[in-house]
């Protein structure tokens, strides 16, 4: 699979502080890929390099095999956390603009916002001024103007921030869309729902150092802990329990009884998932057996806590 960006041993310093430590990420073409780490950690500062707002000290990027250059400005799309629309100017002569500078013709720019603003029904807004919008209308406004262009690569930084659960759904649907288009898109948040939901490749950076990178179904195989739900119908709990723990590590915070249902979670450590099925039919009928996979969540705070 060709990579839409590449990011090649990039730093970044801000005087004594490293934003950016040796950073290197490929980012493959199609995909939406999670851009995750707590605050701080330099996601912004990585987008900001993307986006040519800042440059770093050294390494390089790549957009579709080509070093990043000015002209790469048509082909990105950048939804940043804090939007930035001008509050007096009203609307559709804001979104020309914008889209002109994005390298559309006044022509085909009307003709891309006739589209999106039919699309989300919101033509009533084109004379509208932003500050008589609520964050939300604002909100979709600046999504159209990021998307408008069509992008190769789409950078959305936090992009469900401000919407109610109605507009977030039509925003989340309208970026699969645009990704079964061809658009690749970095999909940068901390609502970790999100990036099970959508994404299909993730990074991970902390403290200015890049730690995971990787398919999300990869990165989940990497983490998981030989850990099973079960559930089992038994009339001997007790010996059951007795031969569980002589081999097995049964956590008890997981241990209830549902009426005639025994709820449990066991790690088998070294042993195999057969050993454990083995001893379960033993006692009893085996009405649960699944293994855990950890969530991007688990990831996400196991990995940034260690």
């Amino acid at each position: 699979m060709n990579n839409i960006l590449e990011v090649n041993n990039v730093v970044k310093k801000y005087g004594d502080y490293t934003a950016l430590n040796n950073v290197s990420l490929a980012v493959p073409s199609g995909s939406i890929y999670g851009l995750l780490g707590p605050n701080g950690a330099g996601k912004t500062t990585l987008i900001r390099i993307i986006n040519q707002i800042t440059m770093p000290d050294s390494g390089k990027v790549l957009l579709d095999g080509k070093v990043l250059n000015p002209n790469h400005i048509q082909y990105i799309g950048y939804l940043p956390e804090e939007r930035g629309l001008y509050k007096t100017m009203k609307v559709g002569e804001q979104c020309l603009y914008l889209a002109q500078l994005k390298g559309l013709s006044h022509q085909e720019a009307k003709k891309q916002l006739q589209f999106w603003f039919e699309k989300f029904g919101i033509q009533e807004w084109w004379n509208k001024k932003i500050q008589e919008l609520s964050k939300g209308m604002a909100q979709k406004i600046q999504f159209v103007v990021t998307v408008l262009h069509q992008p190769k690569l789409l950078i959305l930084d936090e992009p469900f921030s401000g919407f109610d659960p109605v507009n977030a759904n039509l925003i989340k649907d309208e970026i699969i869309e645009l990704n079964k288009k061809g658009t690749s898109i970095i999909f940068s948040t901390h609502r970790m729902e999100s990036v099970e939901e959508m994404c299909n490749h993730i990074a991970l950076i902390h403290k200015s150092n890049k730690l995971i990178e990787g398919k999300l179904n990869d990165v989940k195989q990497q983490y998981r802990s030989n850990t099973f739900q079960i559930g089992i119908l038994t009339n001997n709990i007790e010996g059951l329990m007795y031969q569980l723990t002589q081999k097995f590590e049964v956590n008890p915070t997981h241990f209830k009884s549902l009426n005639e249902d025994i709820k449990l979670e066991i790690n088998v450590g070294n042993h195999s998932s057969n050993e454990l099925l083995s001893i379960l039919t033993n006692f009893g009928q085996v009405t649960h057996f699944v293994e855990k996979i950890p969530s991007v969540n688990d990831i996400f705070i196991q990995t940034v806590s260690q």
